[in-house]
């Protein structure tokens, strides 16, 4: 038995998934899932309605929010290395109804993200070619994105190293694109980069809007521990993946929003705040170099979708595993053949299809589940960041040499705590801008959680619990 499933072992769980990832594909399904080129493109006429310039200084605020939750996130990767890692840290930290909330909300998180960046293609393929407008109407969206999520789905049932093969060479694709476009931007300047100084009457109100979104774009940095069973020392390996995932995105993001505002023809017919990036790359690269980035763009766009499947699926797993979803006997099964987990990678998929299906004549509809989605993503991340610092206060969280704050632990871990509350506030708002109608952000997470309660009550009474954590080994009993 090699050291790694050796160390799987001592939290009570036998190697099944075929561990044959390295450091690059691990840092890729990291940065894949926050994929700047997809999200970026999507949401960049969004920030700029609100906010106009001053939109920009979001970014850097959200990024260092989000680098103090990395760093907490990355501490217990080094402490378990194991899949489901929203759900396992939470578990393991604060016991098993944190664990399983945490899971739950990540994993309807993640099943909505599939269906908003799936749908994505659609702003990209029929402008590369008008063969891709199959249909007339929100249909073709639906069409293109299930198209899409029937093809991840088949790349995660056939197995972790052809989904990891197309990952990071899609990743690859796209940072060299972002590079690329940087430059271009830069090079088709029409104003210099001092114009992010120039915003002016711009309210609170406004501005935090705004924000949202670049807290669209910077979440599942984690996806990274996702496949901590999968990969090589991902004791070592996965907590380094977590930060340059994030680091990548926030650098990489940073220079496209500056470089769009820089090369935009203007700032104020509002062209900008209606068209976004896609109207900076045609009016000012042309047609011709435009189709080519478009292109980019739609292979991030793949990539960062099968890149939140795969999470997901790694999630119904490890969840299933522990008994803590119906039909866990089924879907805790792995794939002998292809080290995989088939069965939650179809349910992803399936479930992702029906969510492209509110789509259909309630656009409005699509656009306030996928941003509640990200509103259970930041609860679900403040189960973990949460008891945590709770745990490091009392003294109970596991040394471990691989990766350690150390003295600031205290400091960045309650920096990402008020983070995570206050950006989960921020985003689930009741906000007419943003959900019509405005509570339906209360509403609808109130239903997740009342939902959630039940089905948790259903699945304490499963005698698969886990109930103590004594020096990394799992403490089975009757949690009922």
């Amino acid at each position: 038995m090699s050291t790694d499933a050796e160390d799987l072992a001592g939290f009570g769980y036998a190697q099944q998934l075929h561990r044959k990832l390295g450091g690059y594909a691990s840092f890729a399904a990291g940065f894949s899932f926050v994929s700047i080129l997809t999200t970026v493109f999507q949401l960049f006429a969004f920030g700029f309605s609100f906010g106009g310039t001053a939109f920009f200084w979001t970014w850097p605020m959200v990024f260092v929010g989000q680098l103090t939750v990395a760093l907490v996130f990355a501490e217990l990767a080094a402490r378990y290395p194991i899949a489901g890692c929203v759900y396992q840290w939470a578990r393991r930290v604060a016991g098993a109804a944190v664990g399983w909330f945490a899971g739950w909300l990540m994993l309807l998180g993640q099943i909505v993200s599939v269906a908003g960046a799936a749908i994505a293609l659609q702003v990209v393929l029929p402008a590369i070619w008008p063969g891709f407008q199959v249909i007339a109407g929100p249909g073709n969206a639906i069409l293109l994105g299930a198209v899409l999520i029937v093809l991840t789905t088949v790349v995660n049932a056939l197995g972790v190293r052809l989904m990891a093969v197309i990952n990071s060479v899609g990743v690859t694709c796209e940072l060299v694109g972002v590079v690329v476009l940087v430059l271009l931007l830069f090079g088709h300047a029409a104003r210099g980069p001092e114009v992010v100084f120039q915003s002016s009457g711009v309210g609170i109100g406004p501005f935090l809007i705004s924000a949202l979104m670049a807290a669209y774009v910077m979440y599942g940095f984690d996806s990274a521990a996702e496949l901590a069973e999968e990969t090589r020392s991902p004791r070592r390996t996965a907590p380094k993946a977590i930060l340059r995932a994030l680091y990548a995105s926030g650098l990489g993001g940073l220079l496209l929003l500056l470089g769009a505002l820089v090369a935009a023809p203007s700032l104020t017919d509002g062209n900008l705040a209606t068209g976004g990036l896609p109207y900076v790359l045609t009016s000012r690269l042309g047609s011709g170099l435009g189709t080519v980035l478009l292109i980019d763009v739609a292979i991030a766009i793949v990539v960062c979708t099968l890149a939140i499947q795969t999470a997901a699926t790694r999630m119904v797993f490890s969840m299933s595993r522990d008994g803590m979803l119906p039909l866990h006997g089924l879907l805790g099964r792995v794939s002998p053949r292809t080290g995989t987990p088939v069965l939650p990678a179809i349910v992803v998929g399936a479930a992702s299809i029906l969510v492209l299906l509110l789509n259909i004549g309630q656009a409005s509809l699509f656009t306030a589940v996928t941003s509640v989605a990200v509103v259970l993503v930041y609860l679900a991340y403040l189960l973990v960041t949460g008891p945590t610092l709770l745990a490091r206060l009392r003294g109970e969280l596991p040394p471990d040499g691989n990766f350690s704050l150390g003295r600031w632990g205290i400091l960045v871990n309650s920096v990402a705590v008020a983070w995570g509350a206050f950006m989960a506030v921020d985003i689930g708002w009741p906000r007419a801008d943003v959900y019509d109608p405005a509570y339906f952000a209360v509403a609808l997470l109130a239903a997740v959680l009342v939902f959630g309660g039940l089905l948790y009550a259903r699945t304490r009474k499963v005698d698969v619990g886990l109930t103590a954590v004594e020096g990394g080994h799992l403490a089975r009993d009757h949690i009922g």
